[in-house]
């Protein structure tokens, strides 16, 4: 479904990706694992059209995308959750959920009212909070929000950036079993995630990134029989 190749992402003068090559497959969970700085948040934001690569190709679904801007790239169907969550925090629940669907909310109201429906039988807190201004949720709260906005553009891939940031470790099983909700559901999931184990419980495929470059990828059992990795990513011996 989605294919990055050979993709440079920079910073002025600093390169944070350095010829980037993964791809990730229909209804999969592909996890992106790796150190702060390794370029993980630069490549979720180039795929995103939020930075632009300087070289290099991003194909969704056959169709080159490295060139769209953001709002583009939403409405071709690449979503993404970002880290710590960035609701709008003067905003209500209902209100956010509305403005991630704004590729459709001028054309298709009714779908939208649905859809919002939709997130607040998968998510029952955020109908308890419908009305209450998003910067005043729980931390747990605002991630389940901010991943029902992006699911309010009827995206056909999520781009979850450290879902589990900030949480407390109830909260992260929690949002992780939600992870595996929305996969079962048909979703094709691309997760950046510093929490190695949990992120290996849910992906079907990993891949790692060190110093703006792949330097690994395979299934999480490739990842837990390599004693250097796992070492350093899953803190065992």
């Amino acid at each position: 479904m989605l294919i990055v190749e050979d993709v440079f992402t920079s910073y002025g003068m600093i390169k944070a990706l350095n010829g980037v090559n993964l791809s990730a497959l229909e209804g999969e969970i592909t996890c992106l694992l790796g150190p702060n700085g390794a370029g993980k948040t630069t490549l979720m934001f180039t795929i995103a059209g939020i930075l632009r690569a300087q070289a290099g190709a991003i194909k969704f679904d056959g169709q080159s995308i490295e060139r769209l801007s953001a709002a583009k790239v939403v409405e071709a169907g690449i979503a993404l959750v970002p880290e710590n969550r960035l609701v709008f925090p003067t905003m209500s629940v209902e209100e956010n959920l509305v403005a991630g669907a704004f590729i459709r909310v001028a054309k298709d109201r009714a779908g939208v009212d649905d859809d919002i429906e939709r997130m607040y039988t998968r998510f029952p807190v955020l109908k308890e909070r419908s009305e209450q201004m998003a910067g005043t949720l729980s931390g747990g709260e605002q991630q389940m929000l901010a991943l029902a906005r992006a699911l309010m553009s009827r995206p056909r891939i999520l781009l979850m950036d450290e879902p589990s940031v900030g949480l407390a470790p109830l909260i992260v099983e929690e949002i992780f079993q939600i992870i595996r909700d929305v996969n079962a559901d048909g979703m094709t999931i691309m997760l950046v995630e510093q929490n190695a184990n949990m992120a290996l419980s849910v992906a079907d495929k990993f891949y790692l990134l060190e110093h703006g470059r792949v330097t690994f990828e395979g299934a999480p059992g490739e990842l837990e029989q390599d004693d250097v990795i796992r070492r350093a990513y899953l803190g065992t011996e």
